[in-house]
């Protein structure tokens, strides 16, 4: 058979096309620009062009980046960016020009670390492979610490590290153990890591004790998130030489509401108490609700050495058995703290109320005030609940307020997400004897809206700007709106289940729909599916001088006023308000921004260290109740098992594909779903299961539970004990679809 020869049309028109190609280097580029550069802008010619450059990329000449948009592969292309390293040996390095993540094998990452800036050389495409980078060399290394365990023999000592981000043992030279044993936790710098070396050197940076004991682990967990563990010696003598100073002269220049009665009600373990309310009602029959905060800035100048502490460290941090303070405690704890009989400077905003909720006037000011009680949320609770008790009825006052400050908001647009939290008895070697829920009664509400009220008017005072003013810069605390290919799945889910969710309108019509579905769902089968998914709709909050307004509150204007004690956007709030309401001019909005984007960091570094040492202190719970059958509900679906929430104490553990020995699963990403390929069971987030206790890995604060049914009733502890835990995959594979080994 004669194979047809190409017209000379053809032939021109692939010559044109390569020629063009050769040109382009790493850009990219579709068939409309190729048209266009080469002249063929008739629809034929265009349609020539779509199929040449298809039929280019499936014979391996030219790389399909995305549907319809190519890149030529022909040369080896030089590129930087940021390398990604991984303990399952999956390093990449994700390129500053298109984000691309490009795999690097070991042998040719120059033992660079997560994080560290590397250039790279991008191999030449070859058809049927995944395009591969070779570092050659490592622009920037990125500070980092690695924490683990401390193996120290008599002929070498290393570090066994408790990282994702690291595989190999780390050797450290005798005269580098800064005091460290064998057995002990420990904080190591990488050194050296040779071209020809399997193992990196490195030095003891802090010891942090022994193994497995409590302040050693909680310790850990800081350091693993680069937060500090203790307070710097200079900072504390600092603090302890302030005075709490409240003399004649300071009350002259502030509002004395000494006289008013005023009280703080705050968790039963709270020490820094840095809010207090007071009421008392007006000549014109109306009421006025003083919401009072700690005036730390009084205290803590700028740029001093407590304050370039307290700015680094930009919050509290709080994990299951300590907290670790923003300020040192002579101030957290001590002169700031709105503690009962004694004076306390505060910054205060005052709201006169009529008797039915409405907000009719505010001022802002500087106060002295003096709290005459401190209620504990469990006492307060019990005056709404009884009506009696001491100051009951400023009490019931403040509850029947609140109350329509909340309806008021909800049906303004504010999303009702009222989950419970875990928390553990702890006994006092640390070990967690057992579990109980934070549950958020009227009195936590009533603290809850009087805050959020505080909050806004702060917030409006300086973002509403009178005509002909400039506005001024300040920290607002915005909330974006939700994903919007999340919310359509979450409706489309919910439609399933025969309740409807608006996905288009305005934002206060989106959350009214999302508010009844959450109504609806409360106490039905799948309420844990929906009300999850919800949640993970939603965007993070985060601080900055760009106001968006806050989408879940439904505020247009929203900031952190209210805990200057352990946030310090409070404290940058609490200056900027002084500041602008003496007439001074505006800040500078990009150092202002900086700061911001700091404090939203370390917020989220805060809340991932709390996350790991409740998982720590469940797995170390659950270790005692091995082999015990609990019922949970599907809480996470991956393509590498599923994770189980229990109903009885809400820990968290893992179910590995591997365990799921009935069938072969396959993950539906779309549908949070796995599904056998023979019998079509179907394991679904928000279903009912029931599991068995495997195995506890403290190191790895890591859960497995087995499924226990008909087919696989509970098993023996030497038959659970006797699984080795295995190796759990990387978050960031999921989405790809995976067939279990039976």
């Amino acid at each position: 058979m004669v194979k047809a020869k190409k017209s000379k049309k053809q032939d021109t028109l692939r010559q044109d096309v390569d020629n063009y190609i050769s040109k382009q280097n790493t850009a990219t580029f579709n068939y409309k620009q190729v048209s266009h550069a080469i002249g063929e802008n008739d629809p034929a010619g265009q349609r020539a062009v779509a199929l040449l450059l298809a039929e280019l990329a499936f014979d391996g000449h030219i790389i399909e980046v995305a549907p319809g948009k190519y890149k030529a592969p022909s040369r080896t292309v030089k590129a930087t960016g940021v390398f990604s390293r991984r303990s399952n040996g999956k390093n990449s390095v994700i390129t500053d020009a298109d984000g691309e993540e490009i795999f690097v094998a070991e042998r040719n990452s120059m033992h660079a670390l997560n994080g560290d800036r590397v250039e790279v050389t991008i191999a030449a495409h070859v058809k049927g492979r995944e395009p591969e980078a070779v570092v050659t060399d490592i622009i920037e290394k990125k500070d980092q610490t690695f924490i683990g365990t401390l193996k120290v023999e008599k002929y070498a000592s290393w570090l066994q590290t408790d990282s994702k981000y690291l595989a190999t043992d780390i050797f450290i030279p005798r005269t580098k153990l800064k005091g460290g044993r064998n057995g002990d936790k420990a904080i190591v710098r990488i050194t050296s890591w040779d071209d020809d070396s399997k193992n990196p050197t490195g030095e003891v940076v802090d010891v942090l004790g022994k193994a497995g004991d409590n302040t050693s682990e909680m310790h850990a967990i800081l350091a693993e998130y680069g937060l500090p563990y203790r307070y710097p010696e200079a900072v504390e003598k600092a603090a302890d030489s302030i005075d709490a100073g409240i003399t004649p002269e300071v009350v002259a220049e502030r509002e004395d509401l000494r006289g008013v009665t005023t009280f703080t009600i705050d968790p039963k373990d709270a020490k820094d108490f840095d809010d207090a309310l007071s009421v008392r009602t007006l000549p014109n029959g109306n009421y006025e609700v003083g919401v009072h905060i700690a005036d730390v800035t009084h205290y803590v100048q700028p740029d001093t050495i407590i304050d370039r502490e307290a700015r680094d460290r930009a919050t509290s941090v709080y994990l299951v058995d300590r907290t670790i303070p923003m300020l040192p405690e002579h101030l957290s704890n001590g002169i700031c703290s709105l503690r009962p009989n004694e004076d306390k400077l505060t910054f205060s905003v005052l709201f006169e109320m009529t008797p039915d909720g409405k907000v009719v006037n505010h001022r802002i000011v500087r106060t002295v005030t003096r709290s005459v009680r401190r209620f504990t949320y469990e006492e307060a609770q019990e005056v709404i609940e009884t009506g009696k008790g001491d100051y009951a009825e400023e009490i019931l006052l403040l509850d029947r307020l609140a109350k329509i400050l909340r309806k008021n908001r909800y049906e303004n647009g504010s999303v009702d997400f009222d989950r419970e939290e875990v928390r553990f008895d702890i006994d006092e070697t640390g070990h967690p004897v057992s579990v109980y829920f934070k549950v958020s009664k009227d009195a936590n509400k009533l603290i809850e809206e009087f805050m959020l009220l505080a909050n806004k008017t702060v917030a409006a005072a300086i973002g509403i700007v009178p005509k002909k003013k400039k506005a001024k810069s300040f920290v607002y605390r915005v909330h974006d709106v939700p994903d919007a290919e999340r919310l359509t799945n979450l409706a489309e889910l919910a439609r399933v289940f025969g309740h409807k969710l608006r996905t288009t309108g305005t934002p206060k019509e989106i959350n009214r729909s999302l508010n009844k579905m959450l109504q609806d769902i409360k106490g039905k089968g799948e309420e844990n599916l929906l009300a999850t998914l919800a949640i993970r709709s939603m965007a993070k909050a985060i601080y900055t001088t760009e106001n968006i307004g806050h989408y879940g509150l439904g505020f247009d204007y929203y900031t952190h006023f209210t805990s200057p004690i352990r946030r310090y956007p409070d404290m940058m709030v609490h200056r900027l308000l002084d500041r602008y309401l003496k007439g001074g001019r505006s800040v500078n909005a990009e150092k202002l921004e900086e700061q911001s984007k700091h404090s939203s960091d370390m917020e989220q570094l805060a809340a991932n260290a709390e996350r790991a040492s409740i998982k720590y202190k469940q797995v170390e719970y659950m270790g005692d109740h091995l082999g015990e059958v609990f019922t949970g509900v599907i809480s996470g679906v991956t393509e590498w098992g599923l994770y189980v929430e229990l109903d009885e104490n809400k820990c968290e553990g893992l179910i590995p594909m591997r365990d799921l020995a009935d069938d072969f699963y396959d993950f539906d990403a779309k549908n949070y779903c796995l599904i056998g390929r023979r019998n079509h069971n179907r394991y679904r987030l928000g279903d009912k299961v029931t599991i068995q206790v495997a195995r506890a890995d403290l190191q790895k604060k890591q859960l497995d539970f087995v499924i226990v049914d008909e087919k696989n009733p509970p098993r023996g502890l030497d038959a659970l004990g006797g699984k080795k835990p295995g190796k759990r995959p990387e978050h960031e594979s999921v989405g790809k679809k995976k067939r279990r080994r039976k």
